[in-house]
Formats: C-alpha cells, sequence, structure tokens
C-alpha cells in the first residue's frame, strides 16, 4: 500500500515518527514535506497529498498539522479527496466504512502518538462498506 504522507511544522515531528515507527506491513510513504519543523503553510503540503492522491501515485493520505482542523479544510476543497479528522477508534471506522475516506488527518499538538498510531491502524484496517447510501452519498459530494 502507497501512503503519502504530509505535516506541516506543527505536525513535522509526528510525521517523522509515524515514518520511523508505525509498524504495518506492507506500508511504501511517500513524504511531500515538510521536511523540518521551520513555518510552512499547511495548504501547501493538502495540495502534494491530494494531488498525489488524485494521480494515483498513493492509495491513501495522511496529512497532520497542529490541530488536524486547517490541513483538513485544505485537503477537502479537492474535489475527489475526503479527508477525516480522527479523534477515536469509531470515527476511524465509519470515516472509512460510511464515507470511504482517503486522506486520514491528525492534530499533533492535540492527539498522543499512541492514539495517532491506533486510528491509523484502525482506518487502514477499515474497507469501504459499499452500500448503496453510502456510494450515493459519496457520489453526492462530488
Amino acid at each position: 500500500m502507497k501512503v503519502v504522507i504530509g505535516a506541516d511544522h506543527g505536525g513535522f515531528e509526528l510525521k517523522e515518527f509515524l515514518k520511523n515507527n508505525f509498524e504495518y506491513t506492507d506500508i511504501s510513504w511517500i513524504d511531500v514535506g515538510t521536511y523540518s519543523a521551520e513555518s510552512c503553510d499547511y495548504p501547501l503540503i493538502a495540495d502534494k497529498v491530494a494531488e498525489t492522491i488524485l494521480n494515483k501515485q498513493a492509495d491513501i493520505g495522511v496529512l497532520i498539522c497542529g490541530s488536524g482542523i486547517g490541513i483538513s479544510i485544505a485537503a477537502n476543497r479537492h474535489k475527489g479527496i475526503r479527508a477525516a479528522l480522527l479523534y477515536s477508534d469509531e470515527i476511524a471506522r465509519l470515516s472509512k466504512e460510511h464515507n470511504n475516506a482517503n486522506v486520514a488527518v491528525f492534530g499533533a499538538r492535540t492527539q498522543s502518538r499512541d492514539d495517532v498510531v491506533k486510528y491509523l491502524t484502525t482506518f487502514l484496517n477499515t474497507p469501504f462498506s459499499n452500500g448503496e447510501r453510502h456510494c450515493r452519498r459519496i457520489e453526492e459530494l462530488g
């Protein structure tokens, strides 16, 4: 599985932690930045992750900023991107099962590393339910 990952300066350390310590079989990381804790603009990172997914160079995306909110908003501007801010196991499961989310978003300043690993694992292991109502609603998103 190819996973594109990106973070602003607030999420840089968590991004590096996930790339180096996340033990999930079969992940090939594509890192689109940022590459330091120096201040940068999260919309540019969200754009890179979205473009990588939309160009079919990655299967799933992970985005991280301080709260997860701004980078979620930026990612969701792209047609075909369904970025979900994951803050519990249930939300991680439902975002994939019902919404077929293709980007998992985290807040580095609002979540523990252990929780992020747990939610990302749930997200990656949950299939889309592919039910009629879910497909119809995703189609309505555009």
